[in-house]
């Protein structure tokens, strides 16, 4: 139990620290969709790819076992699987460099990258959907690292299960044949792996056309045409994605970028096996999420910056930068990065620009503060029939939805605004 007190405590601290700079009132974005979903209390039967089919049943389990409204069982969900991400983070850098000091450092780096925490924060399938990612890597490292080939089939089921939640996931299944394929010679894990992620995987199409939806439902979505619109970029549009892709880099890690660096440099040249398992997931996640071209694509990063905050803690490691453990502390002072990346950015003209023009949904505390508490809320700025500066219908209408809803149970529109 002790080799675990470490992981225990990190998944604590960042339980209060996520509860904490929780949501006050229902977000913007998909937020209040997500909540209208677990307050009807419907359990999804269709795996399409915006159902978010484990997601949503999930939460929807936690309200009826725990007694919980919507908005607290959605909450406890996202937060919990948060912090149990980080502690997957630890455990598994932890058991690539035996270093208690660099595992912790890295953990906190990640906690604390900005993608994350906003999504630990607000109501979303992001944050759950990195807790079966990271069990995923946490698996393949294990087998490598540790040779416990009872890790090759759990890889495989981890995976498989991360698809139920949302199907971007399909971009990590050539690391996982890869992966496979470097363990053939452990036939007695390997195949079994590989019929469990292939029923896991099929069995999102067999319920999908056992409803009469169409084959490809579990990928694509009739709500947009996202992927379609992403092909059709210039290049000019595909180097600004890129710039703003390595923005977004340097905002969640600073200056920890260098040791991620070094840790991609220090795998390659170790263990070449694992580094190309990881190579295959990173560049397909963070090709996609570069240019697919919508208005949150920073959400769709967070599997790469599972293997990214790996790979800074593998870099941390190296006998090279021991000395930088006298000041690893540094760490625990990112979230100050934040706020003054806010105040610099109200300081100037573009960002006072930007802070109006968004001041509906929070302004620059919403994009450039990761901590959620005292926001402004969807629901408020639906029954007060404000209007945006921009197409933000999809949202008002699932607040429309949830008014509804909780009108019919009681509550009134001034209980509802504080909602």
């Amino acid at each position: 139990m002790t080799k675990y007190l470490s992981a225990t405590v990190l998944f604590f601290i960042f339980l209060v620290i996520y509860y904490i700079g929780s949501f006050t009132k229902i977000p913007f974005a998909d937020c209040v969709g997500f909540v209208l979903s677990v307050e009807n209390g419907e359990f999804e039967t269709a795996a399409t790819a915006t159902s978010h089919f484990l997601y949503t049943n999930t939460a929807i389990l936690i309200k009826n076992l725990l007694g919980l409204n919507a908005i607290e069982a959605s909450r406890f969900l996202v937060v919990a699987s948060g912090a149990a991400t980080v502690s997957v983070i630890y455990l598994t850098v932890k058991s690539i460099t035996k270093t208690e000091w660099a595992s912790i450092t890295a953990a906190f780096v990640f906690g604390f990258s900005f993608s994350f925490w906003r999504n630990a924060e607000i109501v979303e399938v992001y944050t759950y959907n990195s807790l079966w990612v990271s069990l995923f890597f946490f698996s393949t490292t294990k087998a490598f690292i540790e040779k416990k080939n009872i890790y090759i089939i759990l890889s495989s089921l981890f995976l498989g299960i991360s698809l139920w939640v949302h199907i971007q996931n399909i971009l990590l299944i050539p690391a996982l044949l890869l992966f496979l394929f470097y363990f053939r010679q452990e036939k007695k894990y390997a195949y079994p792996a590989i019929v469990l992620f292939i029923v896991l995987f099929s069995s999102l199409f067999i319920l999908n056309i056992s409803q009469g939806l169409p084959f490809k439902s579990p990928y694509s979505s009739e709500q947009g045409t996202w992927v379609e619109d992403s092909l059709q970029q210039t290049p000019v549009q595909l180097i600004k994605d890129f710039f703003i892709s390595f923005i977004y880099l340097v905002y969640n890690f600073n200056i920890f970028i260098f040791f991620g660096v070094a840790g991609i440099i220090l795998l390659y040249r170790s263990n070449r096996k694992m580094f190309y398992v990881f190579f295959a997931a990173a560049l397909l996640v963070y090709g996609f999420s570069t240019f697919y071209i919508v208005s949150d694509n920073y959400v769709f990063f967070l599997p790469f910056n599972i293997i990214f905050a790996l790979s800074i803690g593998y870099g941390l490691s190296s006998t090279r930068y021991s000395s930088f453990k006298k000041v690893s502390w540094i760490c625990l002072f990112i979230p100050l990065g934040y706020i003054l990346c806010y105040n610099i950015a109200l300081s100037t003209e573009k960002g006072k620009e930007v802070h109006a023009f968004k001041k509906y949904k929070g302004g620059m505390n919403y994009y450039l503060l990761p901590w959620m508490n005292n926001n402004e809320g969807i629901l408020e700025f639906t029954i007060d029939k404000k209007t945006a500066p921009e197409p933000i219908h999809w949202m008002t209408f699932s607040a429309l939805e949830y008014i509804k809803v909780l009108k019919s149970k009681g509550y009134t529109e001034e209980e509802i605004k504080k909602l």
